[in-house]
């Protein structure tokens, strides 16, 4: 295992998120060889981390692609008790999503304890590809179309050129590689077609092809790989921010 910070190595034990990790490290509940762990703390191959007096593992990496259903909410936690993605997939290893989807947007959501890799794929920088299918009101014209696949005026900017294609008469598939917030729904309504439906039909070349809302599968060691393999060939970009 390469050096890596304290923090992720509680997050990858399973024990805390990164941010709740830093919040134990504060506390002095947390050992390195002995020595108590600080914020600034690497951890190499043979170090032996204790958290209260308990020796931790980190647990193999998972990766996990989720058909998200409608009325779940994208985070490992929510204070007003709502239903998450994390509660839906029962493994023993810690999951957390890569990015977000709003809670009434159905599709493909990656779940994983490999914090690295979830950091870069949610790294504008990368330019991960992000494909919906958007039923809206309205039938969608040629001049909406247009405007979608150059660039849309949104308030906090010009968004970047997309993919977009007709599938029915008033539903069409948008392809982006940014993740601004409510990006689709903004894109859409600004051209005149508010959303009815959302959903994800591919993230990062994954998709829930045989998978019903609800369920989900862990990604065979080749799917890994090739996530993986499109950060190592993606250069550097300029995309805006972070969630789908």
């Amino acid at each position: 295992m390469p050096a890596v910070r304290l923090n992720a190595y509680l997050a990858r034990a399973g024990v805390a998120s990164r941010r709740g990790a830093d919040e134990l490290i504060k506390a002095g509940r947390v050992r390195v060889n002995g020595e108590p762990g600080a914020l600034n703390t690497f951890v190499a191959h043979g170090d032996r981390v204790e958290l209260d007096g308990r020796p931790l593992e980190p647990q193999a990496l998972t990766y996990v692609v989720l058909h998200k259903p409608a009325g779940v909410v994208t985070t490992a936690r929510d204070p007003h008790g709502r239903p998450t993605v994390v509660d839906l997939v029962d493994l023993t290893a810690r999951v957390v999503p890569v990015g977000r989807l709003d809670a009434d947007t159905t599709g493909a959501l990656l779940l994983t304890n490999d914090g690295p890799l979830a950091h870069r794929l949610a790294h504008p920088r990368y330019e991960v590809e992000k494909v919906y299918e958007a039923e809206v009101e309205g039938r969608p014209d040629d001049e909406a179309l247009r405007r979608l696949a150059e660039g849309v005026e949104l308030e906090d900017g010009r968004t970047a050129p997309a993919r977009v294609r007709p599938l029915e008469p008033s539903t069409i598939e948008l392809a982006i590689h940014e993740g601004r917030k409510h990006q689709v729904k903004r894109m859409l309504a600004a051209v005149g077609l508010p959303v009815r439906r959302l959903h994800r039909s591919r993230y990062a070349g994954l998709t829930v092809e045989g998978l019903e809302p609800g369920r989900w599968r862990e990604l065979e060691p080749f799917e890994v790989e090739r996530l993986r393999g499109l950060l190592r060939a993606q250069p550097p970009g300029s995309a805006g921010s972070a969630p789908g």
